[in-house]
């Protein structure tokens, strides 16, 4: 299979768990006799430091172009004051998702058994969590009409949605729900908010006349934040709107206990982009320390999409393996402390020359 890739290593570690997700989507390509074409590109504060735009325009154009995008991460300190400039590198990865039409956002979080004592959470409370978090990703007040005042004085964002907005994320959710447990859970603030009126009125329309078969269930932000960390095994899928769903999934990576382990992908018309859901910790950028597990399992989303099922339930498999044998990076606080790249070279070996009893890794993985 012959597929085009645009690669947006960004800022802080993204180049790093970029470098490595590379090596082992070669070692796919080797293995499997594929063809991926790896177009670079510059975006973020990367892209500021070259006296470009947060998005230049050739960026915008090699994505538009690419069969997937493979993106690092985002966000610089030093274009952190707001009274110097409004551009910030953010500005860039926002306005990509809005080009592209990126309007659903999957986050998968699934604990690991060798990693229940990492939680800050009660070892019963993360056994066996497997669960998914859709969020809308090109509305709310993350793109509505923004003003301040002059003096400093005051300032709004409008939090904006469509009826249509919603019905495009919820119907990925439901279906992906009928997959699974049948189950899936609408997180607003409709005792306050008009727009989660909105969202409730139009879920529960979409659910009775389309989708009967799959539960339901309302909660309130407040109380799903809650719920999350007291009893995540309640939740199976999780259906929200852009900064709740924001705010969910970063405090859902508590529970496997590293923010470096976990993936996402980005869907819309025709286009979809992959990434960890770390941003650029630029304090560890160029330590050779980061963990680039989220990016490389990124890259399995993205073979998932390609419908390279084999391949990415290889580098599944593969990320487990090393997890169950205690290796790490320095923020899983493993048996063994490995660095970033030498994680890479693990993976990327064990993808080359798969060694020990696959279907026991596999069994596990179901089991956790």
């Amino acid at each position: 299979m012959n597929k085009r890739i645009a690669v947006l290593p960004g800022d802080g570690i993204g180049p790093e768990v970029i470098v490595e997700t590379l090596k082992v989507l070669r070692a796919i390509e080797k293995k499997f006799d594929h063809q991926f074409t790896y177009i670079m590109c510059e975006i973020g504060g990367a892209a500021m430091d070259l006296g470009l735009d947060p998005l230049p325009p050739e960026t915008l154009i090699a994505c538009q172009n690419a069969d997937a995008v493979l993106f690092g991460a985002i966000g610089d300190p030093k274009y952190d004051d707001v009274t110097t400039t409004s551009l910030r590198p953010e500005h860039g990865l926002l306005r990509l998702r809005k080009e592209l039409g990126l309007y659903a956002n999957v986050r998968p979080i699934r604990s690991h058994r060798k990693l229940y004592a990492l939680s800050p959470l009660k070892e019963e409370l993360v056994q066996h969590v497997n669960l998914l978090i859709y969020r809308e990703l090109t509305g709310g007040l993350y793109f509505g009409k923004k003003q301040k005042d002059e003096a400093g004085l005051w300032a709004s964002d409008e939090c904006y949605y469509h009826k249509d907005d919603i019905l495009r994320v919820a119907r990925l959710a439901f279906d992906e729900a009928r997959l699974r447990k049948k189950k899936i859970t609408l997180v607003d603030k409709a005792n306050v908010l008009e727009t989660g009126r909105l969202w409730r009125t139009v879920v529960q329309e979409l659910q009775q006349h389309t989708y009967p078969d799959v539960e339901l269930e309302l909660m309130y932000i407040d109380t799903a934040a809650m719920q999350l960390i007291l009893h995540p095994r309640q939740f199976d899928v999780i259906l929200t709107e852009n900064m709740f769903g924001d705010i969910l999934s970063d405090e859902a990576s508590v529970i496997v206990g590293s923010i470096g382990l976990l993936p996402s992908g980005s869907f819309g018309v025709g286009r979809a982009l992959f990434e960890p859901i770390h941003g650029s910790y630029p304090q560890a950028a160029g330590r050779n320390v980061a963990n680039p597990l989220a990016s490389i399992q990124a890259a399995g989303m993205m073979l998932d999409y390609f419908q390279l099922m084999e391949e990415g339930d290889l580098i599944t498999a593969a990320v487990e393996q090393a997890i169950q044998e205690g290796l790490g990076t320095m923020d899983m606080a493993p048996k063994q402390n490995i660095s970033c790249s030498v994680m890479g070279d693990y993976i990327e070996d064990l993808i080359a020359e798969p060694r020990g009893n696959w279907g026991a890794v596999k069994k596990r993985m179901n089991e956790n």
